[in-house]
């Protein structure tokens, strides 16, 4: 993982992507950004945002920028929305990774839904930044109840949607300590 001070360890960590509809950087036309967030489930039961690595790539450029957070974080899985484009986004992700254990969800309620239980996981507590993220933290001020009041689209917190809802919502582990299960 990068060099974050005072985290614990972490259970996991995975690197949320909230893929765009249009080109990338390389296109004529105005292209929203690829929301890359990488959030970790520490020891201590703590949702910890270690990273924004956001982007507005080609599919090439940010399907590697996706691996590489995947790498540099030692993430243990991708969770990416399929809305834009379906398999197209689990084939970016494995042309540049053949082995990147992605998981693909899908966006069946709107952005204010499903926000609103991570955002309650944020006022109980149980979600922290690791570092400062203004763009990040720009756009999660402009989520209100009556939906996005910021420019384009809140790429960056579907992004953190969706990893916050993998590590500590949509849980697929059981912790020995807690079950008495032999570890």
């Amino acid at each position: 993982m990068t060099d974050l001070p005072n985290l614990p360890d972490m259970y996991r960590i995975v690197v949320g992507v909230d893929p765009s509809g249009t080109a990338g950087d390389d296109s004529t036309d105005k292209a929203n950004d690829i929301g890359i967030v990488i959030a970790g489930l520490g020891i201590d039961n703590i949702a910890y945002v270690l990273g924004d690595w956001t982007c507005n790539l080609s599919p090439n450029g940010w399907g590697r920028r996706v691996v590489e957070a995947y790498s540099r974080f030692t993430a243990d899985r991708i969770v990416a929305e399929r809305n834009f484009g379906g398999a197209m986004v689990e084939h970016v992700i494995r042309t540049v990774d053949p082995n990147a254990p992605v998981r693909l969800v899908t966006a069946s309620r709107g952005k204010v839904a499903r926000a609103e239980p991570v955002a309650a996981l944020y006022e109980q507590g149980k979600v922290k930044h690791a570092a400062y993220m203004p763009l990040l933290e720009d756009e999660m001020c402009s989520m209100t109840t009556e939906g996005f009041v910021g420019g384009g689209s809140p790429n960056r917190v579907d992004a953190l949607v969706w990893a916050i809802n993998d590590l500590m919502l949509n849980r697929v582990f059981v912790r020995p300590l807690e079950t008495g299960l032999p570890r």
